[in-house]
């Protein structure tokens, strides 16, 4: 039988993917001796060192090294794990203490201090990878270690949003004794205190284990997790129906989503719910053509979103008109409300207002694998809107990831595609990383009201649903710019055997996989 279930409960906006039992069994409460459970993905890590790595490789480390803060299932804001309790201390927001639980030991049995903590997050700027997460700590002037279990971040601006940092992977703690302090580690080994440890660890699979000197939050529901590592959908599923794997997540492409959604004869579950990452253009102002404000609009004034979510994606994403998704603090629907439905006479008018006549010849770059299958047909599918408007000629590129980002931070390309899984489930982290002379995009975005005053009065206010006001602002700054045009939003997928239970609290707010939560279910 097929089990399919839509209409889950959200929280904060952010998906809690449940995993339904069937009948005649109950989920287990503690774990069991029949093996690992396999999941497969498709988004395999970068890198194991944390330092290097703002990306997918995340989802292993939220599994094998811990953080000070993090998210116990059901939680919605960061709560302590390695940390016994952290807290602002003064009234403007910009000195932030840990204490930390006692007797933390890494997996190999060395100790886990508070200079181990301070050691972890100085090494990150240190070292500021090109592809790392130095970034993220833009607010922090300095690390004070007090003893052995005091930690003290004092931050050169006022940041509200400290603590979704350090709950970031990103933070992970790693162990000063085998972890460089000016480089990144070269080898496959990691000394971590999260969950599991890392026992093996290629290209195809992670095999982690039950890590016994564990103190955290986590309730751990198996003893094993192996990871496998597929290079599409199609062969991710494949091992899925043949019970090679049990619990997919990550890549599944829309044509499998869809089978696996009308298969009616196999033993198989499958449960979506409301995702946070989004799927983005991102226009060079270095290019003559990419740089007018008119250009831009009037590719925002033809862009048609309903018929790439339903023409490419089947449906299993939906159209977004602003760069905050729906469902966060501050979500408006700006690029609908000032644009409305597609139109090339609006868009010949704007092109024509601004003194622009002739065929607009603009070239749009995306990467081959990265954000799924689709994204080839969805550029064509945008390159058909655009060309069949009469207003532009569109020359479709593409690379591999590795050399695609090598591209765009070297600013080679007039106009190109991004997605965004977030760092934190905050309408801060869906403005802020895009705009200022550093980005992450590696195209300058001065925004001075944004950067200069938004921003910053957000990051005051603790209670983050009293930010509305200035977010709204900024998307609709965002918006008269059209620097960055939002395309979908997603959905988070789980496809998994009928014997999986667990997965309702298998999903953090930033929607990572805690492996723990995951276990087989027992028969009456």
């Amino acid at each position: 039988m097929f089990n399919r279930n839509r209409g889950l409960r959200r929280v904060a906006a952010v998906a809690s993917i449940s995993l339904v039992a069937g009948c005649g069994v109950f989920a287990g409460s503690s774990t069991d001796d029949s093996g690992p459970i396999v999941v497969g993905t498709t988004s395999a890590p970068s890198t194991l060192d944390p330092a290097g790595s703002w990306d997918g490789s995340w989802e292993l480390f939220r599994n094998i090294y811990q953080t000070l803060l993090a998210y116990p299932n059901g939680a919605t804001t960061p709560e302590p794990d390695a940390a016994e309790n952290c807290a602002f201390t003064d009234s403007g927001n910009r000195t932030y203490r840990c204490e930390l639980r006692s007797g933390l030991k890494f997996a190999d049995g060395d100790t886990l201090d508070a200079e181990a903590v301070k050691y972890s997050i100085d090494r990150i700027r240190t070292i500021n990878a090109p592809s790392g997460p130095a970034g993220l700590l833009g607010s922090l002037d300095r690390v004070q270690a007090l003893g052995d279990r005091e930690v003290v971040f004092h931050l050169n601006k006022t940041d509200a949003t400290f603590p979704f940092v350090l709950a970031t992977p990103a933070m992970s703690i790693v162990d000063p004794d085998d972890y460089p302090a000016k480089s990144l580690r070269k080898d496959d080994s990691v000394h971590g205190s999260g969950p599991y440890t890392l026992r093996s660890y290629d290209e195809k699979r992670a095999e982690l284990v039950r890590n016994d000197r564990y103190q955290g939050f986590a309730d751990r529901q198996n003893d094993a997790v192996t990871i496998r590592y597929f290079q599409d959908s199609a062969t991710m599923v494949k091992a899925l129906r043949s019970g090679d794997i049990d619990v997919t997540y990550r890549g599944l492409a829309a044509s499998d989503i869809v089978a696996l959604e009308t298969h009616t004869d196999t033993e198989l579950q499958l449960v979506d719910g409301a995702g946070t990452d989004i799927s983005y253009l991102v226009f060079n102002p270095a290019d003559p053509w990419a740089k007018q404000p008119a250009v831009r609009r009037a590719v925002a004034q033809i862009v048609d979103r309903a018929a790439i979510a339903h023409k490419v994606y089947e449906g299993t994403v939906d159209p977004l008109y602003s760069m905050v998704p729906a469902g966060l603090t501050g979500h408006t629907t700006g690029f609908f409300d000032d644009f409305g439905d597609p139109s090339t006479s609006k868009a010949r008018k704007i092109l024509a207002d601004a003194g622009v006549t002739q065929k607009v010849p603009l070239t749009l770059w995306y990467t081959t694998d990265r954000y799924g299958s689709e994204t080839g047909r969805m550029f064509q599918e945008l390159k058909r809107q655009l060309d069949d408007s009469g207003l532009f000629t569109i020359t479709l590129r593409s690379r591999p990831w590795k050399t695609y980002v090598v591209g765009y931070q070297k600013g080679e390309y007039p106009v190109f595609g991004r997605g965004w899984f977030p760092d934190f489930p905050d309408p801060d982290n869906f403005i802020a990383p895009f705009v200022g002379e550093q980005n992450a995009l590696g195209t300058p975005y001065p925004s001075p009201v944004i950067t200069g005053r938004l921003l910053p009065e957000s990051r005051t206010e603790s209670d983050r649903g009293e930010v509305v006001k200035q977010f709204e602002e900024a998307q609709q700054i965002l918006v008269n710019d059209a620097r960055l045009i939002p395309l979908w939003q997603g959905r988070q997928y789980v496809a998994a055997s009928d014997d999986i239970s667990g997965g309702e609290q298998a999903l953090d707010p930033s929607t990572i996989m805690m492996m723990w939560e995951l276990h087989r279910k027992t028969s009456w």
